[in-house]
């Protein structure tokens, strides 16, 4: 786990680890230079004192600083160590891992009893073919979370979490799971992800000069495996469930955006070589292309589509009827992959009783798809750009609120960011 600026939720995390139903693990906790309280939370919270670690470096990364134990929590390992990014932690956090699996998960995340368990449950049982295994990331904002659980599943008052939980549901349930069958899955959640770490040395961990390290290093494993000629699956696992806090204001959430689709353009450039070469299998005759033209493209036809269109139509171009023909179905093929993606989740799963909130999900994947969805694509088309134009791209500290956050504070928040 990285952590950088996590105060308000890193005590909560780490316990949510430590409650897993899963022998034989380690919790390793890495500070990556916090200008807040992060450490002392750690320290606090855990009882821990300093202690000399010997451990080897395999991956090169910046210094690490001291090492932070207590008898009480022998699964518990905290590292301070210089700021170098998420990427750079992650890779300290593989230096200094045992076991020969290794799961990252965010700072800002709480996992369920047994997400560990399933996770693991594809590699344990095709283990020299399975070398990493993705779940289901789930938006914790208006749950109640209490000794590192969400204790109960609430939707959240406002708005902008309520889309992107239909949103969340939607990647996860229909795109995720469908290229997963596939065996082209480019994509598993830096949130919480499992890999095999002797493959991932084997390639050199994560890469820090970029602010996609998750969709980075899985892409460059598929590129070695397939020029090793090896067998191999990279799999979702659709029943983990990690609870992560997402953002609840619109510049940190346009932030968070920019950032993964800057990673989505940097990743399919540095592996353009890939794409449509017959030689790396489906993932560069299909997976490939399709990130390119539906998730990284899309949002630009889209945007151009509408732009297009509605110049066409006050010049005198295209008719009404063309015109409403073509905002109608722009609407319905949302209103379609959200609606089906939230039955799909309601008939499977049930993470939302309350038939309340079912119906409430159910009209915010009507309502995205006037605003919401435009405004992501509006957003995504700007971090093209700024792609295509070299602007500095680097990761973002994104505020966080913490999961149990009452309203007035998260109110006091955004007049006063």
């Amino acid at each position: 786990m990285a952590a950088h600026n996590e105060e308000a939720n890193i005590v909560e995390s780490v316990r949510s680890l430590l409650n897993l139903d899963y022998p034989g693990y380690e919790v390793i906790v890495v500070n990556d230079g916090s200008k807040d309280s992060t450490l002392e939370s750690l320290i606090k919270g855990f009882g821990l004192s300093r202690n000399n670690v010997i451990y080897r470096q395999t991956i090169p990364t910046s210094r690490v600083k001291g090492f932070y134990l207590n008898p009480a929590f022998p699964k518990l390992i905290v590292v301070d160590k210089e700021h170098g990014g998420k990427a750079d932690s992650l890779n300290v956090g593989i230096n200094v891992s045992r076991a020969p699996y290794f799961c990252s998960v965010d700072a800002d995340s709480v996992l369920e009893e047994s997400a560990i368990t399933r996770l693991m449950r594809p590699i344990i049982e095709e283990p020299e073919l399975v070398k990493a295994t993705g779940g289901i990331v789930r938006i914790a904002n208006g749950s109640e979370v209490a000794a590192g659980r969400v204790a109960q599943v609430k939707l959240p008052t406002d708005s902008l979490s309520r889309f992107q939980i239909v949103e969340y549901i939607r990647s996860f349930l229909f795109g995720r799971a469908g290229l997963s069958m596939l065996n082209s899955l480019l994509i598993i959640s830096g949130t919480f992800s499992m890999f095999h770490k002797k493959t991932v040395l084997a390639v050199g961990g994560y890469l820090r000069e970029t602010v996609a390290e998750d969709m980075e290093l899985v892409v460059r494993l598929h590129k070695y495996l397939r020029e090793q000629g090896e067998r191999y699956r990279i799999n979702f696992v659709p029943d983990p469930i990690c609870w992560t806090e997402a953002p609840r204001d619109l510049r940190t959430l346009r932030k968070q955006r920019r950032r993964w689709h800057v990673g989505l353009a940097e990743t399919l450039y540095i592996y353009r070589g890939m794409l449509f070469n017959p030689r790396y299998g489906r993932i560069g005759l299909f997976a490939l292309p399709y990130q390119l033209g539906v998730e990284l493209l899309g949002p630009v036809i889209e945007v151009a589509g509408y732009f297009v269109v509605t110049v066409s139509f006050f010049a005198g171009f295209v008719n009404e009827g063309f015109f409403a023909l073509f905002l109608l179905m722009a609407v319905l093929v949302g209103i379609f992959f959200s609606i089906a993606a939230l039955f799909l989740e309601e008939l499977s799963y049930r993470r939302y009783q309350r038939s309340r909130d079912v119906l409430t999900l159910l009209l915010y994947g009507v309502i995205e798809n006037f605003g919401y969805r435009q405004l992501l694509a509006f957003w995504r088309t700007g971090a093209v750009l700024s792609f295509l134009f070299k602007r500095e791209n680097k990761w973002d500290y994104v505020r966080k609120t913490g999961f149990n956050a009452p309203q007035e504070r998260l109110d006091n928040k955004a007049q006063n960011p």
